[in-house]
């Protein structure tokens, strides 16, 4: 996926200006940055919910606002920051609307679609709960069913808008960690925004770090996760040194950056 010089704005306000950056399929990338620096907006641009004023998105060589909705949808997936369902809606019925993309005119779940939704509850070990409300269940519950929803649509590129906010430690780390496994083992591309920095170096193969509507900084994780960068995006001076287990960069501490 390549975005080309694109231009993004709410109203009057220029958000995005002249922003261009290339993902990798296959992959794990994180976008990082301060509060209104852009990321979920650069989010939304790439999944075509926020229409461009200038500019490109291509997939797979195609002009992504040239295509079909549906077509769309069955090439990526995003799941937003902040998710709202029906009340009282079933983990099933919620997963099953990912196959909304592969539906024929008829809007019938087949045997396909059915297989679609149970590897998908599976993976994300949601099946001991599939028969009841949404809204009944954990945190970390929830946002494992929403993700369940769009492994069901069953597309090679899924976006996530910061996954594990609100949740604790644990959940946090269940989350990260099914996102992993399903790049390593089902081959899914995963682009997400998120904002602790130590979760993003262990997790991911690549970083992009926006600032002021732009991208500052890009590149593996030991190039991005370096003092210098924290210094510039964040305002920050961080002790970077090396995760013992993961061999991952990690900011062990930091502090203001003195005028």
């Amino acid at each position: 996926m390549q975005a080309k010089d694109i231009q993004v704005s709410y109203g009057n306000q220029l958000v995005l200006d002249g922003l261009s950056c290339q993902l990798e399929s296959g992959r794990v990338t994180t976008i990082i940055g301060a509060n209104g620096s852009g990321k979920s907006t650069l989010l939304k641009a790439l999944t075509r919910i926020l229409p461009l004023d200038k500019g490109q998105v291509i997939l797979d060589g195609q002009v992504l606002a040239q295509m079909k909705t549906k077509e769309v949808a069955r090439k990526l997936a995003l799941l937003p920051q902040v998710q709202s369902a029906a009340e009282g809606i079933t983990v099933f019925d919620l997963v099953s609307y990912g196959r909304y993309p592969h539906l024929s005119a008829l809007g019938r779940l087949g045997s396909e679609d059915r297989e679609k939704i149970a590897w998908a509850m599976e993976v994300t070990r949601v099946v001991d709960f599939q028969d009841q409300p949404v809204d009944a269940l954990s945190g970390g519950q929830r946002q494992r069913v929403w993700i369940a929803m769009a492994l069901a649509q069953d597309t090679d590129w899924i976006f996530l808008d910061e996954p594990t906010t609100y949740l604790d430690l644990n959940h946090q780390l269940e989350v990260l960690e099914l996102l992993s496994e399903l790049n390593q083992s089902q081959g899914k591309t995963i682009v997400m925004v998120l904002h602790d920095l130590n979760l993003a170096a262990r997790f991911s193969h690549r970083l992009l770090a926006m600032k002021d509507g732009h991208i500052a900084f890009e590149g593996s994780v030991s190039e991005v996760m370096s003092a210098e960068v924290l210094r510039s995006i964040f305002s920050i001076e961080a002790q970077i040194v090396q995760d013992p287990i993961y061999g991952k960069p990690v900011c062990l501490s930091y502090q203001l950056l003195k005028e």
